[in-house]
C-alpha cells in the first residue's frame, strides 16, 4: 500500500496560527506515525497540486473580522475550480486562532468545504487569544489523530 499524504495549509500574520500549525505538524510527524508524509504550507504558497496530492487536509486560519483570513479564503478560491471533480470526499479538520469565538470562521469554512467536497473528521479547535500550552497540545493531538487515521486507513 502506498504512503498516505496529509496536507497542512495555514495562514498567519501575528504568528499565533503558525504556532498552532507547527504543533499539528509535530503531532502528524510523531515517531509513532510511520507511513504518512506531511506537507505544511502557507496558504499563499499552496495550490491545486497540493490538494490533489493530499489524502487528508488540516486548515489553520486566524479569525479576522469574524471570518477566516483573506489568505485562507484566497487559497480556497484559487484551488476550487482546478480540483473540481478531481478529488473525492477529502477528510479535513480546522484549527483557528481567534480573538472572538471563531464561529464565523468555522461557518465560512464549512460552507466552502461542502462544495469541494471536504468531509470534516474532527471537531474544530479554537484557540481564543494567544495560544496556550493546552491549545498547542490539542493541535498536536489533532495532527496525530489525522495522521494515525490515514495510516490505519480509517479515512
Amino acid at each position: 500500500m502506498r504512503t498516505r499524504h496529509l496536507l497542512i495549509v495555514y495562514h498567519t500574520q501575528s504568528g499565533n496560527t503558525g504556532r498552532l500549525a507547527e504543533a499539528a505538524w509535530r503531532g502528524a510527524t510523531d515517531d509513532e506515525v510511520t507511513d504518512v508524509e506531511v506537507r505544511m504550507i502557507r496558504a499563499s504558497d499552496a495550490g491545486p497540486d497540493d490538494l490533489l496530492w493530499a489524502d487528508a487536509l488540516l486548515l489553520g486560519t486566524p479569525e479576522n473580522f469574524g471570518y477566516m483570513s483573506g489568505g485562507m479564503k484566497d487559497f480556497l478560491d484559487r484551488t476550487f475550480y482546478p480540483v473540481e471533480g478531481k478529488i473525492q470526499s477529502l477528510p479535513y479538520a480546522i484549527f483557528i486562532s481567534a480573538g472572538n469565538d471563531g464561529t464565523g470562521a468555522i461557518r465560512a469554512i464549512h460552507r466552502i468545504a461542502n462544495g469541494y467536497p471536504f468531509s470534516e473528521v474532527q471537531e474544530p479547535i479554537v484557540a481564543k487569544g494567544p495560544p496556550t500550552e493546552e491549545h498547542l497540545a490539542r493541535c498536536r493531538e489533532l495532527g496525530m489523530a489525522l495522521a494515525v487515521g490515514l495510516e490505519a486507513r480509517i479515512f
